[in-house]
């Protein structure tokens, strides 16, 4: 993992059904992010916002609601993350709505084939992301990122990435999720997604399904894109989120993801998305975003397999 790290704000919610998700850069800031990964003896930039057209707030056309608008967005976001990770520092995008993730991903991917490297995604989310314009009841560009990644979607998009697919779907690993619309479950199921949904959570707990993650990912000796929908998490610890589900990742499944992820050392880049201070309570979904990223960056209360057992 690179010790320098660059912030890029993407206050966007373009993708989004709700409105708000343009504070979330600002609200993480607020938070502190920028001081809490120092303290960890990184060198952390914070790179701005970068710009992008305002909302519109149109209805959906051919199927999708702001095609032109997230495909500029999502090239300026592919740009920044790829100079960023280009000069060997690891981008941390500060989101903005998941639909933003296209661009990061696209810059990611892009990066791994210059270096002939796999790349593995980790999407953590309640939902899928795996909607097309045929399949998704609303047309938010939010519900779609994954499905573009893996070479489904608007050419426009497609054309964002180095190749389409930007990733292979079986390369893409997707966990808490738990509200996927009926059409979109057939689409991942053909494309062959790794889903580790909630009950699958429940039935063999956080640390068995990250560790068969994170095996498969060694065994294909991948880098890892983590991009981390705080929506992921209960709404009773995260309700500053458009689309709040209920049955959500607990605050102790969701630290002990985030550390195995680091224990792993194969994080090249991340994504903080969704959040919206318009629907939070006193910034407290920011607040435990940076927890859990500071988690991610090797923040531990003891080392791994340190037990403070008395002699």
């Amino acid at each position: 993992m690179s010790q320098k790290i660059s912030l890029i704000g993407v206050p966007s919610d373009i993708g989004a059904g709700d409105r708000g998700a343009t504070m979330g850069p600002e609200a993480l800031r607020v938070a502190g992010i920028e001081r809490e990964l120092t303290k960890l003896g990184f060198d952390v930039t914070d790179t701005g916002n970068l710009f992008g057209p305002k909302n519109p707030g149109q209805p959906a056309k051919n199927g999708y609601r702001h095609l032109r608008e997230n495909v500029i967005w999502c090239k300026n976001i592919q740009d920044a993350v790829f100079e960023e990770m280009n000069e060997g520092r690891l981008p941390v995008m500060l989101g903005g709505d998941h639909a933003m993730s296209i661009g990061s991903i696209a810059a990611v991917a892009r990066y791994c084939a210059e270096r002939k490297k796999n790349l593995c995604i980790i999407w953590i989310d309640a939902h899928s992301d795996f909607n097309t314009c045929d399949t998704s009841p609303s047309g938010n560009i939010h519900g779609m990122p994954v499905a573009v990644a893996a070479g489904y979607g608007p050419k426009e998009l497609l054309a964002i990435g180095h190749a389409i697919p930007m990733v292979d779907a079986a390369n893409i690993y997707q966990v808490g999720i738990r509200s996927v619309d009926m059409a979109e479950k057939q689409l991942v199921t053909n494309a062959g997604v790794v889903t580790y949904d909630m009950r699958c959570i429940d039935e063999i707990g956080m640390r068995e399904a990250m560790q068969q993650i994170l095996d498969d990912v060694a065994a294909k000796d991948a880098h890892i894109h983590v991009s981390f929908d705080v929506d992921s998490l209960d709404p009773t610890i995260a309700p500053g989120v458009g689309t709040t589900i209920p049955g959500g990742l607990t605050y102790r499944e969701a630290q002990l993801c985030m550390e195995m992820i680091h224990d792993s050392g194969r994080m090249i880049s991340l994504d903080l998305m969704e959040i919206n201070p318009a629907l939070d309570f006193k910034n407290s979904t920011a607040e435990l975003a940076i927890e859990l990223t500071v988690s991610l960056f090797g923040r531990q209360i003891f080392p791994p397999h340190h037990h403070n057992r008395k002699k």
